[in-house]
């Protein structure tokens, strides 16, 4: 009976059915009990699967109704096999009554499934980086840098690079966040912005830890700019929130998008929040954004044993590395974004404004 009374809890709470004094609770609950929190976010993937079963059904009843009327029109030819006139005849007299009844008992079977499911004890699972692995960095880009050419003259060959992802600007001099388990151990690391232009970059700050690594571009082509389109947010963002992200899985931008469906990452880890979206290797250390054009997270890895769920560095760590990093004297002058300029804009405005500060990382 407890049980139930938490799946009807979680429901009013998914469709907004709650008052703000109950919501509030409940969600001061989702903070201190990992497992109703990951119950929340099981509960709203399978009431999304049960919508799009929903849909498929009604579909093929439309199809069906449509191909049923069209043959007693006489406008197309039904089969017609020896026996079974009876049959279809009374299909027809009672076909609705029986798809009322199988979508009753297929509701049902989901709902308990869905119970068990939710309630059963979870086999161990895992999450995946999304580094990509790299046989052999592109010969062929639009523009290379005076430092690229300066390499390739030195050692009469380009690096070897093993190891790729996605990175993004945070200051407008050429500063950039990406994840640490990109260029754990590497010399040489790139980054390539959506016009294919390569630029030579060094690593200011690892922090393992918190999985975040800061890059500076020191290449004499690279010209800096004033201000970023967008901001990065201190604060955390609200469940089912629309987020969508912009990175690298292949040689050139790919932009996905989702909801944020956990404050909290795989099994309540807090570094992490979880998101409802497809990732795939080389997305991580990409931006995700809110639909305001501010930053919440950093993509970094995803649920090897469900699909569509994935994680992200949280964006107030990003300023944590920050205030680490400016210790030193000389990155002082660093300024993160806090005011983001298209916010008001649609998600293709957005985007043309966002691509030129997303780079594809490449290091050896």
């Amino acid at each position: 009976m407890e049980d139930i009374k938490m799946i009807e809890a979680i429901e009013r709470y998914i469709r907004g059915e709650m008052n703000p004094d109950e919501r509030m609770q409940f969600e001061n609950l989702r903070k201190t009990n990992a497992e109703v929190d990951q119950l929340v976010v099981e509960h709203t993937q399978f009431l999304q699967q049960l919508d799009r079963l929903g849909e498929m059904k009604n579909f093929k009843s439309a199809l069906h109704e449509t191909h049923t009327d069209l043959t007693e029109q006489g406008k197309i030819e039904s089969m017609k096999l020896k026996g079974t006139a009876k049959v279809v005849y009374l299909w027809k007299r009672y076909r609705r009554v029986a798809a009322i009844a199988a979508s009753i008992a297929g509701v049902t079977a989901l709902s308990i499934s869905a119970l068990v499911w939710a309630f059963a004890p979870k086999a161990n699972s895992e999450t995946t980086e999304l580094d990509r692995k790299l046989q052999q960095m592109e010969q062929s880009q639009k523009v290379q840098s005076d430092e690229v050419r300066k390499l390739k003259s030195q050692l009469n060959t380009r690096p070897f690079f093993k190891s790729g992802g996605t990175g993004f600007m945070i200051d407008g001099k050429g500063y950039l966040i990406t994840n640490a388990h990109i260029i754990r151990k590497s010399k040489n690391v790139f980054v390539i912005n959506s016009k294919g232009e390569e630029f030579r970059t060094e690593v200011v700050k690892m922090l393992p830890e918190r999985d975040i690594a800061i890059l500076k571009i020191i290449d004499n082509n690279f010209v800096p700019v004033t201000s970023l389109p967008f901001a990065i947010r201190k604060s955390s963002t609200d469940i089912a929130e629309p987020i969508f992200t912009l990175g690298y899985p292949r040689n050139e931008i790919v932009y996905s998008e989702g909801y944020l469906s956990a404050k909290t990452g795989f099994n309540g880890d807090t570094l992490t929040c979880q998101l409802g979206m497809a990732a795939n290797h080389g997305n991580s250390g990409g931006p995700v954004f809110n639909h305001n054009g501010e930053i919440i997270g950093v993509l970094r890895a995803k649920e090897t044993e469900a699909e569509g769920v994935a994680f992200a560095i949280q964006s107030k760590y990003i300023f944590e590395a920050i205030d680490d990093l400016k210790k030193d004297t000389a990155y002082r002058s660093i300024k993160l974004p806090l005011k983001s300029s298209i916010g008001g804009l649609n998600k293709q405005q957005q985007f043309k404004k966002i691509q030129d500060f997303v780079f594809m990382v490449k290091a050896d």
